[in-house]
């Protein structure tokens, strides 16, 4: 779809900060994240929500969520180089749903104790002061799980 966002990312055609891709998603950082390494995995198969997308795609899309929130506990995210307590794994379905981009996707948002209060106001404000110093910093520790794996 020449129309989607998500798709001139996939194609390479659209600019991202990409830091996992395999045969069947492409993860890259949101560019307006709750916290910082905020990521989006998505399928390179279009599909606009959960009622088209594929059972393979779903299930590949989870997957790669899942090592990139494990990865993210190795990241060094915080001042201190720690990395994230956990994570939230979100797909908003619909407009309902306040989904924004009509091409199916998982948000992987590391989490660390304490921080109901920065995410309320991330909210509001979501951006990364740094987004290339994330994106090489998530890149090398999905790298890193990849290995462990």
């Amino acid at each position: 779809m020449s129309d989607c966002v998500f798709c001139r990312i996939v194609d390479g055609s659209a600019p991202a900060r990409t830091v996992y891709e395999d045969d069947d998603v492409v993860g890259f950082l949101d560019i307006r994240p709750v916290t910082r390494g905020h990521v989006l995995i998505v399928p390179r198969t279009h599909s606009t929500g959960l009622a088209d997308l594929s059972v393979d795609d779903g299930a590949a899309v989870m997957r790669a969520g899942q090592l990139v929130a494990t990865a993210l506990r190795n990241a060094p995210l915080r001042p201190g180089g720690e990395g994230a307590d956990g994570a939230n794994l979100v797909i908003n379905d619909g407009r309902a749903a306040f989904q924004t981009v009509f091409h199916t996707h998982l948000h992987v948002i590391p989490r660390h104790r304490g921080d109901k209060l920065r995410v309320l106001r991330s909210l509001a404000i979501r951006r990364d002061r740094d987004p290339d110093s994330t994106a090489r910093v998530v890149s090398e520790a999905v790298r890193e799980r990849i290995e462990q794996q």
